[in-house]
């Protein structure tokens, strides 16, 4: 089963639930999927979805951010509740340490150094670890394995 065609049964389920939190995420993060198969007349795979996810739960940790800010905690918490059910759809992420790993190898073997290599080396990271890893802790990493 595709985790697309799993959203759509965890969507029913919480229509079948009455569970409206849960059912409105999920609605949200299908209809973002819908949006980018008409806007590139795409067939949403596993990746792409993954991909989607983590599109959302990054808008979704801003919001919060800015929320706190804002001190409206009441909107936080509801962004926090959406990072929750959205994060059952990504895979298991890698650890700080096996990031770091990858990132150094990823360095070592394209034979980068110094930070002009940022972007050569994020290129390659991200076609690597896309969806295995939070992106934000893979900068640092690379930042770090480039500044040493």
């Amino acid at each position: 089963m595709s985790l697309k065609d799993q959203i759509t049964e965890d969507m029913k389920n919480a229509m079948r639930a009455k569970d409206s939190e849960r059912l409105g995420t999920i609605r949200l993060l299908l209809a973002a999927a819908k949006q980018k198969e008409v806007d590139e007349r795409v067939e949403i795979d596993d990746p792409m979805m993954i991909a989607i996810v983590d599109k959302l739960i990054k808008q979704r940790k801003d919001s919060i951010a800015a929320f706190t800010l804002a001190e409206r905690m009441d909107l936080a918490d509801k962004e926090a509740a959406e990072i929750k059910v959205l994060e059952i759809y990504l895979p298991k992420r890698m650890s700080a340490v096996d990031v770091a790993e990858a990132v150094q190898a990823i360095v070592t073997q394209l034979g980068a150094s110094g930070p002009g290599d940022m972007g050569k080396v994020m290129g390659a990271v991200k076609a690597q670890l896309a969806g295995k890893a939070d992106m934000g802790q893979v900068s640092a990493a690379v930042k770090a394995a480039l500044a040493g």
